[in-house]
């Protein structure tokens, strides 16, 4: 088996495309990954991960606390080599929407590397949002050329060797356009050329998945309604696979908006946003009452019925955020629609508020480019390289 750490686990994106294979278009274990433990601080994800992955044991704490001996006080051994390591340090300080700042979320890859050191692992794989491809640090170097230099040379004759890319989820049966950037290192000792997973999906030979084949089972949602039941069968095999035999509706809720936000909503027609609302106004042909002051140009966005999902953002439930309104009802997704569009299978339970439980979803990697991913992984021989280099065990 192959040993496994997760780090910045979230609810489990990543861990899910490790855990899981499709077969027969249905989701079962994947047993080739054996996960020694894994960390998330959040106290709602690791509810999330903790429920979803009951077996994996979590150090639910800042990554910073990570020593052997806090392990062994929560009864975790690594008693074996590390193969792998997957995650993404927070992305909020690296993303091109908002504020950027070079902050202490920032600077998490600097624990990141600790774990690199203590662990030595064969290989790591970690992820984040092509912000970082551009983000600078205080003193105006590129953040990259830090996790560049950091991770050729991680202590004395540990280093790692870096293969970059950015991956669209899209491109692998995952029903969104969401471009990321994964960075994977081999260690410098192990003779192996890492190469990404092939698109499976170019919409050419293969079409993108649409929000349409996506989410189109699910029930009609009114403002202030909460549904736990399906009422039509899966159109699809995207939905066949993410309904699996799951009879309880969970997530699919709708908050109740204010007049101005329910005369917003009406107005725009799929594919348009703030802009179009503004024109409207100027034009004499909504009251000025509805003018939008504030946001990007794809706020107040609606989503297109035939086109895979734009980025599923932890705000995919605001409707003055980013491009999250439903193509045809008049209301921002709902958690579960949310899920769907990154693959999350309906029986995945999610956690806390209606901003948790969104910023749960929006987070995290699709499972099904994490299950591409883990493809790939499984072609390395990690046996032959166990003992090349001990780890600190």
């Amino acid at each position: 088996m192959i040993n496994v750490i997760d780090l910045f686990s979230g609810a489990g994106g990543l861990t899910f495309g490790f855990s899981y294979k499709v077969k027969a278009n249905k989701f079962v274990k994947n047993n080739k990954f054996n996960f020694l433990f894994a960390n998330e601080y959040n106290h709602q994800a690791a509810t999330a991960f903790s429920t979803n992955f009951p077996k994996i044991p979590l150090m639910e704490c800042d990554i910073a606390n990570i020593t052997f001996q806090s392990l062994k006080n929560n009864n975790i051994f690594i008693n074996e080599p590390v193969d792998l390591i997957i995650g993404g340090p927070p992305c909020q300080s690296y993303s091109t929407v908002g504020k950027r700042q070079y902050d202490q979320r920032a600077k998490m890859y600097e624990e990141y590397t600790r774990m690199l050191k203590i662990f030595r692992p064969t290989m790591f794989i970690f992820e984040n949002v092509t912000g970082l491809l551009s983000m600078k640090n205080n003193n105006n170097k590129p953040v990259m050329q830090d996790i560049t230099e950091l991770f050729n040379n991680i202590d004395n004759d540990l280093g790692y060797i870096l293969y970059t890319e950015i991956l669209n989820a899209k491109n692998f049966g995952v029903p969104q356009s969401r471009e990321r950037v994964f960075i994977v290192g081999i260690r410098n000792d192990v003779d192996y050329q890492w190469t990404f997973p092939k698109a499976t999906h170019d919409n050419e030979t293969t079409p993108y998945l649409t929000i349409e084949g996506a989410i189109s089972d699910l029930p009609i949602l009114n403002c202030g309604q909460t549904i736990e039941s399906y009422n039509d069968d899966p159109h699809t095999d995207f939905q066949k696979l993410m309904r699996g035999n799951q009879n309880i509706l969970y997530d699919h809720f709708c908050g109740i908006y204010g007049e101005k936000i329910t005369a917003v909503i009406k107005a725009v027609p799929q594919g348009e946003g703030r802009p179009y609302i503004n024109n409207l106004i100027e034009n004499g042909k909504l009251d000025k009452k509805y003018y939008l002051t504030s946001g990007y140009n794809n706020t107040y966005g609606r989503l297109w019925w035939d086109r895979p999902s734009t980025t599923i953002t932890n705000s995919l439930g605001t409707p003055s955020a980013l491009r999250c309104i439903h193509p045809l009802q008049n209301r921002a997704l709902s958690t579960r629609e949310g899920a769907r569009l990154q693959s999350f299978p309906d029986w995945f339970r999610f956690f806390g508020n209606k901003h948790e439980r969104n910023s749960q979803v929006g987070n995290a990697v699709p499972p099904l480019l994490a299950i591409a991913l883990s493809k790939q992984v499984e072609k390395i021989p990690f046996e032959k390289y166990r003992n090349i280099k001990e780890s600190n065990i």
